[in-house]
């Protein structure tokens, strides 16, 4: 893939990307975890394996592996759990990825907001292109379910 970040390059054939984002499983504990934090829980094995729907061992299983991965402080007499910076940066962007897309959906293309659509699209969204999404939608502070959306570089021009 051409590393040329230019937008309208003449001579561009269209690529094709074979890759995956992070690990979207990653993401999705990460965005987990800041769902239930910003809704006044407490972090718990059980809560995030309720929201994701998925059993409490695997929930333990990926804990282990974010732990020693550093985006989470987690041990089993660490309870709540809690983001390090690093997972708190991932997470904040996919809830902003979530957030802009559902305005998107709702106010510009005026179609249902599709969740599992949202899901699929989110984790493969780069800062610059979310940046951009925000500026198209004139930097929303809040989502269509009024939670806020953590606002990027470009809301503080």
């Amino acid at each position: 893939m051409n590393n040329d970040s230019s937008p309208l390059r003449k001579d561009a054939d269209e690529e094709l990307y074979i890759g995956t984002a992070r690990s979207e499983s990653l993401e999705m504990y990460l965005k987990a975890i800041w769902h239930i934090r910003e809704r006044g829980k407490e972090v718990k094995i059980s809560s995030i394996a309720k929201l994701l729907n998925i059993r409490q061992p695997s929930v333990v299983n990926m804990l282990h592996k974010l732990n020693e991965e550093d985006f989470v402080v987690y041990s089993k007499e660490n309870i709540p759990i809690r983001t390090t910076s690093k997972g708190e940066q991932i997470a904040r962007q996919m809830i902003r990825n979530t957030r802009l897309l559902e305005i998107l959906m709702r106010d510009s293309l005026r179609i249902a907001i599709d969740e599992e659509m949202v899901c699929g699209i989110e984790h493969h969204m780069k800062e610059v292109f979310t940046d951009a999404l925000c500026t198209l939608l004139n930097h929303p502070v809040r989502c269509p379910h009024e939670h806020p959306i953590p606002p990027g570089k470009c809301c503080k021009v």
